[in-house]
């Protein structure tokens, strides 16, 4: 992607925060608050089954750290919490809110480098919406980012596109046909992923790990 096209994708989403606010609109999300939340849910469903110690998770695209009031929220303290966003905008709002969090200000696609391992890493709406990118820069977007996270996360991670499967697309958002993800994911990142289809929302969830899941938690 030529002339790093994919940061159009932080001033389009900073347009809504300034128009909005610091809630689910300010985000790029629409419809609801309990959509939003749903979200996280699914998001944080890639966690696997274990007991005998805290996780490491990275927000990837933390905006507002909206996922981090949700996990608060639900008092899910096996959770330790960071943060990761291009925007020094949301950045800023969220160090404010949030002092002792631990936050990341690097493009990962230059510096993956600079990125510590985490257990697992989510990526909740970075890949929904392509606002002006064709959809080609977006999957290569995608694919870049996927390929780079992947290499930090001990477990897996967690990444929402918009489905194919709907009664109508808009322009501006980024459906993923399901059969080419796989094809991605198969080839390039794990053969070990599930897809969550079953939220009620227009979009899917890739879970995707570095072992096969044998039913008893974390191995």
């Amino acid at each position: 992607m030529n002339e790093k096209k994919y940061w159009t994708l932080v001033s389009s989403t900073e347009a809504f925060l300034e128009k909005y606010g610091d809630n689910y609109l300010g985000v790029a999300w629409t419809k609801s608050q309990e959509h939003a939340d749903t979200r996280y849910r699914i998001m944080l469903e890639v966690i696997r089954p274990q007991t005998h110690r805290k996780i490491k998770l990275l927000d990837f695209g933390c905006g507002a750290s909206h996922l981090y009031e949700y996990i608060l929220k639900n008092r899910l303290e096996h959770i330790e919490y960071s943060g990761l966003d291009l925007s020094r905008k949301f950045l800023d709002l969220s160090r404010k809110k949030f002092p002792s969090v631990q936050y990341f200000d690097l493009d990962v696609r230059e510096d993956p480098e600079g990125l510590p391992e985490f257990d697992y890493i989510v990526i909740n709406g970075v890949f929904t919406t392509k606002f002006d990118l064709s959809f080609e820069d977006m999957f290569e977007h995608l694919r870049a980012v996927v390929r780079a996270l992947f290499k930090k996360a001990r477990v897996g991670i967690a990444f929402n596109v918009m489905s194919k499967h709907v009664d109508w697309e808009r322009e501006d958002l980024f459906h993923l046909p399901l059969d080419e993800l796989a094809a991605f994911l198969t080839k390039e990142v794990s053969q070990h992923f599930r897809i969550r289809h079953d939220y009620g929302l227009h979009e899917y969830t890739a879970h995707v790990y570095r072992e096969p899941d044998f039913g008893g938690g974390e191995r």
